[in-house]
């Protein structure tokens, strides 16, 4: 069978690929379209096997919110610039939707099925062979009230719900809806600026307060003070740390003369009704990933005369 340039257009239309690809495609295949686009996505799927060993830690942080529940997702690409890609912004988008109508587990984020009919495993892996860098959906979270609301805030926004910091926070509360979703994007961006390590003292980990509070110890103990004097010192220290480092005690970046309690407590006014914290998530892009350093351009050069 002859196989024309509309054809291979069709193909490439309707799956992404090259143009090369589609023609071998339609060559390996008599012609056949949908027999091609299999062709084409088992190739894809060893392109991806390929891809899936380098490090992706760049890509956009999602979120999707629907006024009691949102969700947010971490999707990884191997560069900035794919991050810029339409086609990819729209997936990270359809993952974070996904999410949230999901239970936001990231093992079942990748089963949902995505407008197309495909899960969203099945369209990363298409995503890898168009575009042609390691793509991988690495966290994923939702939070929902039953009364109230789930506000959230992007940050560095590279389009709509879409950035390199995602934060959604809980508010429990029967009051004004309104209110509600302004004070919470308030203590979102708040979240987002001051990455808190837990809500309410009582909710920071053990391990972390105990390792916190050795160190002053020490530091206090280098003072050559009595051991009851240390004692306080440490009090005061803890006292600090934790002012620093829980949310609601945190001085509240709108108005810092405040606290977050403080804040909520005068957005109770305005509600009509008491207003509980109920969490929150932080989700920061590349957190916690070792990105391979790239060699200075002097460094480059050295090496490529040392080739030659």
């Amino acid at each position: 069978m002859t196989i024309t340039a509309a054809m291979v257009k069709q193909l490439r239309d309707k799956t992404g690929a090259g143009m090369m690809d589609c023609k071998n495609a339609l060559n390996e295949t008599a012609g056949e379209m949908e027999a091609a686009v299999d062709w084409l996505r088992a190739k894809g799927i060893s392109k991806a096997e390929k891809k899936s060993g380098r490090v992706a830690a760049e890509g956009l942080v999602g979120v999707s919110a629907n006024g009691v529940r949102a969700a947010v997702v971490e999707v990884n690409s191997e560069t900035d610039f794919v991050a810029r890609n339409e086609q990819f912004q729209e997936l990270v988008r359809g993952v974070a939707g996904a999410a949230l109508a999901s239970d936001g587990k990231v093992e079942n984020v990748a089963l949902a099925k995505l407008a197309g009919g495909k899960t969203v495993a099945e369209t990363i892996t298409g995503a890898v062979a168009t575009i042609g860098e390691n793509i991988n959906l690495r966290r994923s979270a939702r939070m929902e009230v039953t009364n109230g609301i789930v506000a959230s805030y992007v940050h560095n926004a590279a389009s709509e719900g879409l950035g390199k910091i995602g934060v959604l926070v809980a508010l429990e509360s029967a009051g004004d809806v309104a209110v509600l979703n302004g004070i919470g994007r308030q203590v979102a961006m708040h979240v987002a600026a001051t990455n808190p390590l837990a809500t309410r003292r009582e909710e920071v980990p053990a391990n972390v307060a105990e390792r916190e509070k050795a160190i002053f110890k020490e530091q206090a103990r280098e003072s050559g003070k009595p051991e009851a004097v240390v004692e306080k010192m440490v009090e005061g220290r803890m006292r600090k740390f934790y002012e620093e480092s829980v949310l609601l005690s945190q001085a509240f970046v709108v108005n810092p003369e405040i606290t977050v309690e403080s804040a909520l407590k005068e957005a109770e006014k305005l509600a009509g009704a008491p207003i509980r914290l109920a969490g929150f998530v932080r989700m920061a892009l590349g957190e916690g990933i070792e990105k391979e350093e790239a060699p200075d351009f002097a460094t480059e050069i050295a090496a490529m005369n040392k080739k030659t």
